[in-house]
């Protein structure tokens, strides 16, 4: 037979509290009751814990008994505390996928606000391509993802939109197109020099989808993709949260014919129960976002 949780505590109680009666007084029990409790304990150990004349002593094996059952008592009531807080979302981790986009401008301030009511929950936050954002959270790699929603698989995934994000055209400052600054038409692009990226897909429903195949080349990664453009090599088209806020040699003027917006939102799993804490960040996105706007 093995020892109860109880009867450990009740082991404890009684060395603290100097004796049975002021022990079964702190655990509201009956002393006949502690004192069968401990009884059963040494039982089962083989063992005696206080002296026969003296209850409030320990024999020398209570005397090594007790620190070993004073850590394991502590650790039991660390990870009770740590199950209970993470069933009520004080504490445990939310793993993110996100956009690098949406990661670098949106979720800093979702963060903030997130820490303040829950600051003993982690936060992992991965960035990806929106294909890559759905993919991880499909395989179970993440608990929420955010994303626009070209791509979605409508009967895993439940899309809630959260903001518009325009698509405009990103050229050099001395480019003629940046004097078009109130916005520029997709014709007005056909004589230069395109570079393709990866929101660039966007394009492919609209009449603007020739910029994209007549480019002449494809950046994916963001940062290459700056690079190039400050050499002048070429213009691009880009969502809004995507260009840098202040960018010492580009700018971002709308693309106003056709008008395109990718609809940016947060992903979960439709037939996943989320963790507390996972619900909270993302009903705080909803919240924090859309009041944004």
């Amino acid at each position: 037979m093995s020892f109860k949780i109880q009867q450990l505590k009740h082991f404890i109680l009684v060395v603290e509290s100097g004796g049975f009666r002021a022990a079964a007084e702190l655990a509201n029990r009956s002393q006949a009751a502690l004192s069968t409790s401990i009884k059963e304990l040494e039982r089962i150990l083989g063992q005696s814990l206080f002296e026969a004349g003296n209850k409030s002593t320990l024999t020398p094996y209570g005397e090594i008994c007790l620190p070993r059952i004073k850590q394991f008592i502590n650790v039991y009531n660390t990870l009770e505390y740590d199950l209970k807080a993470t069933a009520a979302g004080k504490k445990g981790k939310v793993r993110i996928a996100s956009v690098p986009s949406v990661a670098a401008k949106l979720i800093p301030s979702v963060l903030g606000e997130f820490y303040e009511k829950y600051p003993n929950v982690e936060v992992s936050l991965i960035d990806d391509n929106a294909a890559g954002v759905e993919a991880r959270l499909l395989s179970g790699e993440v608990d929420l993802a955010l994303g626009n929603c070209s791509y979605i698989d409508e009967q895993k995934i439940a899309f809630t939109p959260l903001i518009s994000d325009p698509i405009g055209v990103v050229c050099l400052k001395d480019n003629p197109l940046a004097a078009q600054n109130k916005g520029i038409e997709w014709q007005a692009l056909l004589d230069q020099p395109f570079i393709r990226n990866g929101t660039c897909v966007l394009l492919d429903p609209t009449p603007a989808r020739p910029l994209s195949e007549k480019a002449i080349c494809s950046v994916e990664n963001i940062t290459s993709l700056f690079s190039v453009l400050e050499l002048g090599i070429g213009v691009t088209t880009l969502p809004k949260l995507a260009f840098p806020t202040h960018s010492t040699h580009l700018t971002w003027i709308p693309l106003i014919n056709p008008l395109i917006e990718r609809q940016i939102g947060i992903f979960r799993l439709i037939d996943k129960i989320m963790y507390p804490q996972a619900l909270a960040f993302h009903d705080l996105c909803i919240q924090y976002l859309t009041n944004s706007k």
